[in-house]
């Protein structure tokens, strides 16, 4: 019996394998992924009911356009090997596809999933375009006719511009850091925008401008920039994180210029309009102006000295008026007077004497000597005339006729109902 060592039969078992299993397809789950730091990649696929160990040497794993996620369905492309130090086989992966979807797009939403979370799209932080800029970078390859296709519409919208133009690589391996070295270095010389883009092509073609390195680099420039790449149908990563997409690069150019044409027209409009605004202006102030002069006529020093002599000459006037027709009315009560008076004065002759006998005759029926003598006398207190009624009983008092004076004692006092 021929006796073999492990490490024997481990070696004709491993030449079996990799003779016979040297270029296979397996489809299968991704689980237990392990990221080792020499740039290995170690994994396991899995079915239903089965799993098979795999790995990515460093090599192969460095030209992945996705990222291996646990649960992903995949389409691996290797060959069987044998770990002999273990005794266990594996399958030495020379490629990955995602099951059901091709590598780059899922690579593309991936990476799109991935900025949209660190805010690379939000509107807030885009920057806004100048309306007339005056030097621009337009990084993009100087032998591609997109290049040709914005000279041309610059050349025919705004002549008035500086263009520099920063030649890259728009597609393969090292596209992505070139147009990502140009943005940096063109954002560090002040330009008032920056235009990056290509012609139209494949989703490959296209690639340089999915790399994270790029949307980094255009997320942290302070230059506003236009990402114009590929047809109108085509949509890359840099169209999400530029502050303005572009369907393609002659309408980048028409988006960030301002036509002359329509400049010159607008001119012309803001003209007719400043000369109209102008006469209306102009217009105005002679209004206020003659405002100004009626008014200050009517209130200045000699208007104001002419109506006062108006004034002065109107109340002369009416003086004079209230005079004559005083002077009038007291020459007609004069006349009256002067014709009334000597019958006046005797009427008021005749009602004096009158009023004069009447006082006469009531001083005569009054005066105590004229009156009847018997039954009135005046009575007195202390040399006081005093009503008989102001008497009390035991005062001593004095009655007065005009020939006689008696003094006399209240005896009795009673009033008489």
């Amino acid at each position: 019996m021929n006796t073999l060592s492990v490490s024997a039969l481990n070696e004709q078992i491993k030449g079996l394998l990799e003779e016979s299993f040297s270029r296979i397809f397996v489809e299968g789950e991704l689980s237990r992924i392990t990221f080792h730091n020499s740039g290995h990649v170690y994994f396991t696929l899995k079915d239903s009911s089965s799993t098979l160990s795999a790995v990515m040497f460093r090599g192969n794993a460095s030209k992945l356009k996705f990222q291996l996620k646990e649960g992903l369905k995949v389409v691996v492309d290797g060959a069987i090997t044998l770990y002999k130090p273990r005794g266990s086989y594996q399958i030495n992966c020379f490629s990955i596809e995602p099951a059901g979807h091709g590598a780059l797009a899922l690579a593309f939403e991936q990476l799109k999933e991935k900025l949209a979370l660190k805010g690379y799209f939000s509107s807030d932080l885009k920057k806004q375009l100048p309306k007339f800029p005056s030097r621009l970078a337009l990084i993009t390859s100087a032998t591609g006719a997109a290049l040709q296709d914005m000279l041309r519409v610059a050349n025919g919208r705004y002549r008035l511009l500086e263009i520099d133009i920063y030649d890259v690589l728009v597609q393969g391996q090292n596209a992505a850091l070139e147009i990502s070295n140009a943005i940096r270095n063109a954002d560090n010389k002040n330009y008032d925008l920056m235009v990056i883009g290509r012609g139209g092509g494949s989703i490959e073609d296209l690639w340089a401008f999915n790399e994270e390195i790029v949307a980094d680099t255009i997320f942290n420039a302070a230059t506003p920039i236009v990402s114009a790449v590929g047809h109108e149908i085509d949509w890359v990563i840099s169209d999400f994180v530029s502050d303005v997409r572009a369907p393609t690069p002659s309408a980048a150019m028409e988006i960030v210029l301002p036509d002359t044409n329509e400049l010159y027209q607008y001119l012309d409009s803001i003209s007719s309009q400043m000369t109209q605004i102008l006469k209306q202006k102009i217009y105005n102030k002679n209004q206020e102006l003659e405002h100004l002069r009626k008014s200050y006529a009517q209130h200045s020093v000699e208007k104001k000295m002419m109506n006062k002599k108006e004034e002065i000459t109107k109340l002369t006037e009416a003086y004079s008026q209230a005079v004559s027709y005083k002077f009038q009315n007291f020459a007609r009560e004069v006349e009256y007077i002067k014709s009334n008076y000597p019958q006046a004065i005797n009427s008021k002759l005749t009602q004096a004497k009158s009023q004069i006998e009447h006082i006469r005759k009531m001083f005569e029926s009054n005066h105590p000597k004229l009156k009847s003598k018997r039954g009135f006398a005046q009575v007195s207190k202390d040399e006081k005339v005093i009503d008989i009624a102001d008497l009390k009983v035991d005062e001593i008092f004095e009655v007065q006729s005009d020939t006689i004076a008696i003094s006399a004692k209240v005896i009795k006092k009673e009033k008489i109902i």
